[in-house]
Order: C-alpha cells, then sequence, then structure tokens
C-alpha cells in the first residue's frame, strides 16, 4: 500500500476543528455539566479526541455512502483479519480469528463479561483510582465494587499485593484490569503484570484486561499485552478497540477476545442470548483504521500527545503544590492538586469556575482520587497552551 507522508504531517493535529453543536457530549453536555458555556470552555473531561481519524477512515464511509445500500453485514472476515493483522504487527500477539467476539464498546464487554462469569453479590476487584464507568456497571449489575487502593511514591502508582490478599474476602470472582492504566497512566512492566497473574491465581479471578489505550504510550515505554504473561490462559479475557486509538468512539465498537474455550464458550452464550452483533460502519472504519497508513498515523499521533504532555506538565509544575503525576500511556493527564491545601471545592471553583475548564473529577475515579483532576490531552496544542495559561492564572496566587 502506497502512503502518501503529506497526509501524516503532525501538524495536521493543530487545525482547530469546532464540535460545538455537532451533539457530541464533551462540548455539547459541557453546560449542563460544569455550568461552563461551549464558546468560552475548553472541554477536557470526555476521552476522546478533538482529531479527525486517518483519511483511510473517512473514505471508507465515503465509499458506503456513495454505494448508497446499508443493509445487514454478513462477512465479517476482513474485519477479523485486520484485528489480526494490528496486533501481530503493533503488539506481538497472535490473534486467532475465532477467538473475537465484537460488543457495543468495551464497557459493553465489561459488562457481558461479569455477566458471564459472576453472580449478584460477586466482588469485583479494582486498583483504585481507576475509570469511573466501572463503578456503575458494577453497581447496576448487583455486584460489588472491591477496591484495592494503588501506592502513589514518588508519583508513581505501584501495587501493593500483601495488602490486597488481606483485603480479599473468597467473594472476589473477578479483576478487572486497565493496562495502560487510566486514570493514572501507567504502562505496567512486564514484572508487574506478572505479579497481577500471581495475585489472580491466588484468589482464583478471571482477569479482564482493557486494554483500549495499548497504541497511546509514550516514547520509553512498551505496552506488553497481558496474554504475553504465562499462567493466565485459563483466566483472561482480553479487551481491545481501535475507537480510543483513532477517535471514533462513535462507532461504539469493542472486541472482545478469549483464548481460553471454556471462558470463550460462556462468553458465546451470554452474546447469543443477548443478540449482540457488529454494526456495518464500525466494521469499516477499524479494517481502515488497522492498516500501514493507520500506523503511520498512530505514529505522528504519539508524537504529538507527547509534546502537549511536555507542555501541560511544565504548567502544573509551576503551581505550588500541584503535581502531574508523570503520563507513560493514554492521553489523560491525572493533576494531584491536594498539596495546595485546598479544599476539593475551591479546587472546582477555581478550575471551572473561573479557568473555565471542565475536567473529570478526581473522587469519580475510586479510593485514592480524591484531590485529583484529570485532564484530557488529546486535543489541539493551541487549545492545551491555552489551559496551561488559564490554570497559571487561576492559581497565581500562589506563586
Amino acid at each position: 500500500m502506497h502512503i502518501d507522508p503529506s497526509q501524516f504531517d503532525p501538524s495536521q493535529f493543530d487545525e482547530i476543528i469546532d464540535r460545538r453543536g455537532t451533539g457530541c457530549s464533551k462540548w455539547d453536555d459541557m453546560e449542563r455539566r460544569y455550568s461552563i458555556a461551549a464558546e468560552n470552555g475548553l472541554a477536557m473531561w470526555v476521552a476522546d479526541m478533538d482529531f479527525r481519524p486517518p483519511h483511510a477512515v473517512t473514505q471508507a464511509l465515503r465509499d458506503l455512502a456513495d454505494h448508497g445500500i446499508y443493509g445487514y453485514s454478513g462477512d465479517d472476515s476482513a474485519y477479523r483479519a485486520a484485528i489480526q493483522w494490528w496486533m501481530a504487527e503493533r503488539h506481538g500477539w497472535d490473534v486467532d480469528p475465532s477467538h473475537i467476539f465484537s460488543t457495543h464498546g468495551l464497557v459493553n464487554g465489561a459488562a457481558l463479561c461479569m455477566d458471564a462469569y459472576t453472580e449478584p453479590g460477586d466482588g469485583i476487584v479494582l486498583f483504585t483510582p481507576v475509570y469511573h464507568a466501572f463503578f456503575r456497571i458494577i453497581k447496576a449489575a448487583g455486584r460489588e465494587a472491591v477496591q484495592c487502593p494503588m501506592t502513589l511514591t514518588d508519583g508513581r502508582y505501584t501495587l501493593d499485593f500483601d495488602a490486597f490478599d488481606a483485603m480479599m474476602s473468597g467473594r472476589e470472582r473477578m479483576l478487572m484490569l486497565v493496562s495502560p492504566h487510566n486514570p493514572g497512566g501507567r504502562v505496567w512492566t512486564r514484572a508487574e503484570l506478572e505479579a497481577i497473574a500471581a495475585f489472580a491465581r491466588r484468589h482464583d479471578l478471571v482477569i479482564v484486561s482493557d486494554e483500549i489505550h495499548h497504541d497511546l504510550v509514550r516514547p520509553g515505554h512498551t505496552h506488553v499485552p497481558m496474554t504475553q504473561i504465562d499462567g493466565v490462559e485459563d483466566r483472561l479475557v482480553m479487551m481491545t478497540a481501535a475507537t480510543k486509538t483513532f477517535n471514533i468512539a462513535g462507532a461504539h465498537l469493542g472486541n472482545v477476545i478469549i483464548a481460553d474455550p471454556v471462558l470463550r464458550a460462556r462468553f458465546a452464550q451470554r452474546i447469543d442470548a443477548l443478540g449482540i452483533s457488529a454494526g456495518l460502519f464500525g466494521e469499516r472504519m477499524v479494517e481502515a483504521a488497522y492498516s500501514p497508513e493507520g500506523a503511520h498515523w498512530v505514529d505522528g499521533l504519539t508524537r504529538y500527545l507527547d509534546a502537549n504532555a511536555q507542555l501541560f506538565d511544565a504548567a502544573i509544575a509551576e503551581i505550588p503544590g500541584a503535581q502531574s503525576i508523570p503520563l507513560e500511556g493514554t492521553y489523560l493527564a491525572w493533576v494531584d492538586f491536594s498539596g495546595t491545601g485546598m479544599s476539593s471545592d475551591e479546587i472546582r471553583h477555581r478550575i471551572c469556575g473561573t479557568a473555565q475548564i471542565a475536567p473529570n473529577f478526581g473522587a469519580t475515579f475510586g479510593e485514592g482520587g480524591e484531590g485529583f483532576m484529570r485532564f484530557n490531552l488529546g486535543t489541539q496544542r493551541a487549545r492545551v497552551a491555552e489551559a496551561t495559561d488559564r490554570l497559571r492564572d487561576v492559581f497565581a496566587d500562589l506563586q
């Protein structure tokens, strides 16, 4: 496939795209949720980006539109082959296409895993602070979120398995792992993943590994798929998606990939019972994204996001008492404001009320999130620079 280098100039990410009035939650729900008008505010909460996807993705949709008929899609072999190619090419992971299930996004995938492998009242282990949507689906399913707070030492999260072992009651049936971690930004090392696997074996937990951010890793770090860790074959469910990588979350399409035949059969039964299948448009978008063109685009994207993070972290470092946790993966900055000595209400007032920036509030991510804010850096550099200027201004009295 010929790749036109001009399509991948990182400066393409500088183009300001006005998403207001398009029905997107990130910009059009900001006033309702934060009392911040879209014309004045900076939306840095919902975890999607303000960039267009690779040209190939848009062209795939244009081709569908030109065809003009949008009936049932039957043959998904090209879609499965694209996933197989991407995982092998980018992650050194050999995926059997018959192990792939499509879900309505990965929150849906996680909910289906709970339905397949646990019962009401069972415990679901989370390393907190962690992706807030998990708490919602665990509660709605009548399960219990078992929060295992991570340890923050010198700005880096670690896992204290002695403490976690002591917390287990025997009612726990599943561990929901987020790798790379959201919101802490950790890219887990192989040794850490091996320790997680050993913990799951000790307590007989199914590991559901949400690896949606696996393509978005900063220079100097390498994502290790959980499937490459020994001793998890009989208890591992992998979850991946192209949606975060290529900013196509509106497709609501994720993949649950299960090598173990027993786990796979149980999941297949729930998929069949609920009548879940993928849509035509999402499949075509993923086929186009998981390609050499898409890979080249992602390389440019990760360089751009790295520069955004450097700019943002430098500004946070100028605010006395604030600390930006070093970001290893994802595009989500996790900032600790507890050292300012201010209450959560005061921090919110300054950031949301005065600076007119809409981040995620740390407490929604569970134990250990208090005093933090999560900022989405997946936007144009001019907007990141504007956010840093506003943050400097609203905390200027601390200088």
